[in-house]
Formats: C-alpha cells, structure tokens, sequence
C-alpha cells in the first residue's frame, strides 16, 4: 500500500485523538498557571511520547501477527476494526447520557485543581496518562497501529506514516502551546473562553466523535469480512 493511503487511513484515528477535549483544557490550564511554559512544553513533551509509543507499540504487535495481505485486510485485521468499532460506539452513546442538562455547568475532573502546582515531570506524566493509557485514545492507537502493520509498508516509509499520525493527533495540544511560546500576549485572552466552551461541551463533542469513528471503522470491519 502506498504512503499515502497509509496515511488516509490513519487520518480519522488521528482526528479522534486530537479532538479530545479534557487534554486540551488541562494543557489550556497549565498555560494559564505561574509555570506556563516549563509544564505546558513537559505536558507536549508528555503528551507526543504516550501517542508515538502506544501506536509503535500495537503497530510492533500487530507485524508479528502478520495482518498485512496483498488482497486486502485479513480476517484478524477486519475483525480488530470491528471490535473497536462496536465499543467506540458504545463509549459514544456513554458520553452522550453523561452531556449536562440543559442549565447544568458540566464539572471538570477533580485533579485539574491541582494543576496550578504541577511541575514540568508531573505535567509530563500525565500527558502520558492521558493519551497511551487512556482507554478512549488507546481505541485509536489500536486503529492506527493495526492499520500500519496491515498496510505492509517498509519501515522507513511506516515511521513516516507514524511521525505525520503523531504530529496531527497532537496538533490539539502542539497548537496552543507553540501558540503561546512565541505570542503569548495573543493567545491568553481567547484560552479561558475555549476552555469553558470545552467544558460545557466535552461530552456532546466526544459522543458525536466517537458515534461517526465507531461507525467507520465498523464498516471497514464489515467490508472485511463480508
């Protein structure tokens, strides 16, 4: 399979990591604290290493496994897709029962009070947290990596598909941080209005996210095996 449509085929996967809203209002936060620039740039640093190793890491199992074919996915591959298909739509009509009600204030997670004293390692490791050992963004990572190991591109060619995945899934979190090193008087005043927008809406955002990736990668499971 050409580059290129490695790269088509990872972009949804990609998508749905970067439209996540509780990491970008946690890194919005870490940029409006005391520390801004030490924890935001450990929360990227963070937040680029769980999405790279996560991904190498089921894109390294899933060559093992041998779901590359020259006719198409395998069985095995059709039905990894199907499986997350069906609990990605599952995790979607979960976040929609949780949206709030109308006049309610969605509640943020309680350990961002204590984001104002994070250090840069701290930041770093939750960064790590909330992408490679989140189960929400793992679904995608399992997208993307078996997507990888069943292309049968070359390594070199693989990495480069990894390395582009990697910079659009963190675009989010890359975006608002690079933003804020090299114009900080232009992005602080539009950061707090985002991330209230984030907040009330994270849970509408992340069901419709979920429903139309859930329903793709079904589809491409179907087609599989069918």
């Amino acid at each position: 399979m050409p580059v290129g449509a490695v790269i088509g085929e990872l972009l949804p996967s990609a998508i749905g990591v970067a439209i996540s809203p509780i990491p970008i209002i946690a890194v919005i936060l870490m940029l409006l604290s005391r520390r801004a620039r030490a924890n935001s740039v450990g929360f990227l640093i963070g937040w680029l290493f769980g999405i790279i190793a996560a991904t190498a890491i089921i894109w390294a199992i899933s060559g093992a496994a041998d779901l590359a074919s020259s006719t198409g996915p395998t069985t095995a591959a059709s039905w990894i897709s199907l499986v997350v298909g069906i609990l990605l739509l599952l995790l979607g009509i979960g976040q929609w029962r949780k949206r709030p009600k109308a006049g309610e204030v969605a509640a943020l997670p309680k350990w961002m009070a204590s984001i104002e004293d994070f250090t840069a390692i701290k930041a770093a490791g939750l960064a790590v947290v909330l992408s490679a050992a989140n189960p929400k963004n793992l679904l995608m990572f399992v997208a993307a990596g078996t997507a990888l190991g069943e292309s049968g591109v070359s390594t070199g060619s693989g990495i480069v598909a990894l390395i582009i995945f990697t910079v659009l899934a963190a675009s989010s979190v890359l975006v608002p941080v690079l933003g804020y090193l090299f114009a900080s008087e232009k992005v602080k005043p539009w950061l707090d209005e985002l991330r209230e927008w984030l907040q009330q809406n994270n849970a509408a955002v992340m069901s419709v996210l979920f429903l139309v990736l859930g329903v793709t990668q079904l589809g491409k499971g179907l087609s599989g095996l069918l």
